[in-house]
C-alpha cells in the first residue's frame, strides 16, 4: 500500500546517495582545500627587457596608463624619495612588519634567519625592497640594517613608514623612498614577520604589493 510506496522512495534515495558517496569522499579534500586556501603569493613574471621599458616611463604616465587600462589606484601614497632627484626601478621584494608582541617576538626566528634579513638576501640591482610599516612615523631601519643592502647593491627601497640615520642612508647610495624620516627605534613598535607575502603600503588608501611587481619611483613618488 501507501507505506510500501513510501518505503520504496526512501529506499532509492539512500541507494543514490550511497552511490554518490565516494564521489562526494574524493571531492571534500579539494573542498576543504578551498576552504582555507589562500591566493599564490607572487603573480606573472616581469622581465629584464619589461622592466628596463617601464623604468623610462616617469610616475604620472604610469598612473594614467594604469588608469586607461582600468586597474584601481597604484601609487603608494605618502612615499618620497629621501633626496630630489631619485629614481629607482626593480621588482618588488616584500617585508611585512607586525605590531610588537612579547610572543610573537619570542616566535619569530632570530638574526640572519630572521623575516628581515631573509627579505634583505633576496635583494640586489635589479629589486626593490618594499617595506609595509605599522605606522607612518616608526622606524623600519637605519644605518647599521642597511648597510646591507647597500652591500647587495639594492636598487631601490620603498616604505610607508619611516627611517632613520638618513644621512648615511643617504651615503649607502641606493634610492630611499619613505613616509618621512624619524629618530625613534623601530622594534620598540614592531618586528618583521613575514618575507615575500602579499603587503599593503600606504597609511591611506593602501595599494597591494605582491612579490616581483614591477616597482617604479621617481620625483613625484612610487607606483
Amino acid at each position: 500500500g501507501s507505506w510500501d510506496l513510501r518505503n520504496l522512495s526512501t529506499t532509492m534515495f539512500v541507494a543514490r546517495a550511497l552511490r554518490r558517496a565516494p564521489a562526494l569522499r574524493s571531492a571534500a579534500p579539494s573542498l576543504a582545500c578551498r576552504s582555507l586556501a589562500t591566493g599564490p603569493a607572487s603573480g606573472g613574471a616581469v622581465s629584464d627587457e619589461m622592466l628596463e621599458k617601464l623604468g623610462t616611463l616617469s610616475t604620472q604616465a604610469l598612473v594614467d596608463g594604469l588608469w586607461v587600462m582600468g586597474w584601481p589606484p597604484a601609487m603608494v601614497e605618502g612615499a618620497r624619495g629621501l633626496k630630489p632627484g631619485q629614481k629607482c626601478k626593480g621588482r618588488a621584494i616584500t617585508l611585512r612588519m607586525v605590531p610588537q608582541r612579547p610572543d610573537i617576538a619570542a616566535d619569530k626566528p632570530a638574526g640572519e634567519i630572521s623575516p628581515e634579513y631573509e627579505a634583505f638576501e633576496l635583494c640586489g640591482p635589479k629589486e626593490v625592497l618594499c617595506i609595509s610599516s605599522v605606522g607612518p612615523w616608526e622606524s623600519v631601519g637605519g644605518d647599521i640594517k642597511f648597510l646591507r643592502l647597500k652591500q647587495l647593491g639594492l636598487g631601490g627601497l620603498v616604505t610607508d613608514g619611516s627611517v632613520r640615520d638618513t644621512d648615511e642612508i643617504l651615503s649607502y647610495g641606493f634610492p630611499c623612498f619613505s613616509h618621512s624620516t624619524t629618530a625613534k627605534q623601530g622594534p620598540a613598535a614592531m618586528q618583521p614577520w613575514e618575507c615575500n607575502g602579499v603587503i599593503e603600503l600606504g597609511q591611506t588608501n593602501p595599494v597591494v604589493v605582491r612579490p616581483g611587481d614591477a616597482i617604479i619611483g621617481d620625483q613625484d613618488g612610487v607606483v
